[in-house]
């Protein structure tokens, strides 16, 4: 069965980033975005469980944020006020429900890149 995974690496420090909070929400055809969750991030910078899977895995565009901002100011971090990164949206699509999407975040406070990985 399909399911969604993300992890965030925090390629400032070299580290996975702890504690980051990422909402998930899936996009309507009408462009209305729905919450699905709201998760934190472990030690390792994942999820404890997959964000979907099985049935919940549908067809559609949908959206992962990471408050990115949160998370280095907890870090220690000098922001500047507004961060450059407050929040990272990441929209992307799923088309086959049955397999795995993992999409992982790298990120310093001045820049981000993500893939779709394995």
């Amino acid at each position: 069965m399909g399911k969604l995974t993300t992890h965030v690496l925090d390629t400032a420090n070299g580290c996975p980033a702890a504690n980051v909070t990422v909402d998930l929400y899936a996009l309507q055809a009408n462009g209305q975005r729905h919450l699905v969750k709201i998760v934190h991030t472990n030690q390792d910078g994942r999820c404890n469980t997959p964000l979907l899977e099985d049935s919940a895995m549908s067809i559609g565009t949908w959206e992962l944020v990471f408050y990115i901002a949160d998370y280095f100011k907890a870090k220690g971090h000098a922001l500047s006020d507004p961060a450059f990164f407050d929040v990272v949206p990441l929209r992307f699509a799923i088309a086959d429900p049955n397999a795995h999407y993992h999409v992982p975040l790298l990120v310093s406070p001045w820049s981000y890149s993500t893939y779709r990985g394995s």
